[in-house]
């Protein structure tokens, strides 16, 4: 039985790929790619030759993913995406679990990924941080989305497109004015860029340099939500705990832990909430 490698790519700069991936791509026979002509360059590149390819993206995923399992039986493949990590935020997840569930190995051969790349230069805190990927392209979904990832307290990271990217700015600046936000802009590529400050300086620049607005995005943001929002959702949310019959002392650790509030706080307020 044959291995199945998710072997991570570069996000930009073709160099960004691990010596054990360059060897997995030499050993291997057969490699399901997203695009043929993207993996073809980077075949190319570092000297890569006889390989046979297999298309793979969301609208045949699930055929194709049939197809690899009878492969693995007698060799292995190598699973990669355009840019990045297979199954995060591309295809890939069907062929995985599909393989998962037939009993196959999987093996990862990590490397470049964009949201973690561009947390690592932001300067947010990253003790504990949530990727979401993309948002919902409908505004009113999004929105949504974006204060629900914020009421979680952790620093957050999305992907966005020139396209949507200074609706999706407007909201941050609109929602959680008084948060820290970056964008990363073409990371690892010739014209990266970081743009840091509050919601409404990050948009302003945009706003004034919209010529900028073009190639691909990680938005990361260290929410804080607006003061007078914040304290009625943790009002009501004791107010509901203590409907539940649960004690104080639970309660307030809840609120710690679900609002990021000190113990302290926590306790206090629910003390003098009936």
């Amino acid at each position: 039985m044959g291995t199945l490698f998710v072997v991570a790519t570069p996000i930009g700069n073709i160099k960004d790929i691990t010596f054990r991936a360059v060897e997995t791509l030499k050993k291997v026979n057969i490699i399901a790619c997203e695009d043929t002509r993207v993996t073809k360059k980077l075949l190319s590149y570092y000297g890569i030759k006889g390989k046979k390819l297999i298309p793979y993206h969301e609208h045949n995923e699930e055929e194709v993913a049939e197809l690899i399992i009878n492969i693995l039986k007698e060799e292995d493949v190598a699973l990669v995406s355009d840019a990045g990590t297979p199954c995060i935020s591309d295809p890939g997840y069907r062929v995985v679990k599909l393989a998962v569930e037939k009993g196959f190995r999987v093996s990862p051969v990590p490397g470049a990924f964009a949201g973690v790349a561009a947390l690592s230069a932001s300067g947010l805190p990253t003790d504990h941080f949530l990727f979401a990927g993309f948002l919902s392209h409908k505004k009113e979904k999004k929105r949504k989305e974006i204060l629900r990832y914020a009421e979680i307290g952790y620093t957050f990271i999305i992907y966005e497109s020139p396209y949507r990217l200074m609706e999706t700015l407007k909201i941050f600046k609109d929602e959680i004015p008084e948060s820290q936000v970056v964008v990363a802009k073409e990371i690892t590529k010739l014209h990266e860029r970081f743009i840091y400050g509050s919601p409404e300086d990050v948009y302003l620049f945009f706003k004034e340099n919209p010529d900028t607005v073009r190639g691909e995005f990680v938005i990361l943001c260290h929410p804080v939500l607006k003061k007078e929002v914040r304290e009625e959702e943790i009002v009501s949310f004791i107010k509901s705990e203590k409907a539940k019959g649960k004690s104080n002392r639970d309660i307030a650790k809840e609120v710690t832990q679900k609002f990021g509030l000190p113990k302290k706080e926590a306790y206090r307020m629910v003390l003098e909430i009936d």
